[in-house]
């Protein structure tokens, strides 16, 4: 979820593995890395899944091993092999922890930028699960082995407050309140330039780019809907720190609404403007997106439950 996906957009779209893929390079081969050119034919597979098979020997140029950044100048047999998977669960590491709440049912955390939710590919430790574990010895298990406890989760470089259940009856309330709205999120973003009006509301939907299946987009049909409400907070030069509240948990919701205002985050390596990004004291290291206010009933004890994160230290030069 984005910024705050919801239980819901956790699953992943990548191909079933088990499975061999073979094709063949044009005459003359190609001018682009071969990861490059097998992602753009491949877009149930990631660019960075495929730099992994490549570096282990699962994909093959007319049976040798080929690095990524290869650029074939001839015609050859490229054959892919999806291994199939290997169940793993994760396992409880000792990283620390912003608490902010905590219960028998539930915890409230402030998650620093730079913190991968959950186990993927590329990151099979050193996430909030594994931290979580060796947290809650008793954990494992509530809303699934893989990703225990995680209602909703928020970019790997996104920061701010984050709701954790412990409980199954916590987990099965949480769940009840995202589907009907009973969360209220708020962010707060740095982007470039400033919306057109000061306050609005976009209504989309917002579903895979047609054309960079990696990256998400506000389309005319196959998308899901997605309402975000804006304010801007204040002016600073050439960016604007702005409000957002957000009704839906669409995957990058924040982040390509901006984009769609065309005042997009600033830091943000998908939806951005890098060269803007450059003109700024200091440049931002990440996407300037932070989880600040988080307000819910509590799923099991019913009390109303409000909480706020301040600003990371990377906000505050801005402005």
């Amino acid at each position: 979820m984005e910024e705050d996906e919801e239980l819901e957009e956790l699953e992943g779209g990548e191909a079933s593995c088990g499975e061999v893929r073979i094709l063949t390079l044009p005459e003359g081969g190609i001018s682009e890395r071969l990861d490059v050119w097998l992602a753009e034919r491949f877009p149930d597979l990631s660019r960075a899944r495929l730099q992994a098979l490549l570096k282990a020997g699962e994909i093959t140029l007319d049976g040798q091993p080929v690095k990524p950044t290869a650029k074939p100048k001839t015609a050859a047999t490229v054959r892919i092999v999806l291994p199939p998977p290997v169940p793993a669960l994760p396992q409880p590491e000792e990283i620390p922890l912003d608490i902010l709440y905590e219960d028998g049912d539930c915890l409230v955390i402030n998650k620093p930028a730079g913190l991968v939710v959950h186990p993927a590919p590329g990151h099979a430790s050193g996430t909030l699960v594994n931290a979580l574990l060796f947290h809650c010895r008793d954990l494992r298990g509530i809303g699934g082995v893989e990703r225990p406890g995680i209602v909703h989760r928020l970019d790997k470089d996104t920061s701010g407050l984050m709701v954790v259940a412990k409980s199954d009856a916590a987990m099965a309330g949480f769940v009840h309140l995202f589907q009907t709205g009973g969360i209220r999120k708020e962010y707060v973003a740095w982007v470039h330039g400033r919306p057109p009006q000061d306050a609005g509301t976009v209504s989309t939907l917002i579903g895979r780019h047609p054309e960079h299946r990696q990256k998400m987009a506000v389309v005319t049909r196959n998308g899901k809907p997605a309402i975000t409400h804006y304010r801007v907070e204040r002016v600073a030069g050439p960016i604007t720190l702005l409000r957002c509240r957000i009704e839906t948990g669409r995957t990058h919701q924040i982040r390509v609404h901006t984009r769609y205002l065309g005042c997009p985050v600033a830091g943000d390596p998908v939806y951005g403007r890098p060269a803007a990004d450059k003109q700024l004291t200091p440049p931002p290291s990440r996407q300037l997106l932070h989880a600040e206010h988080l307000t819910f009933t509590h799923p099991v004890t019913h009390v109303p439950m409000e909480f706020s994160a301040p600003l990371p230290p990377d906000f505050l030069p801005y402005g």
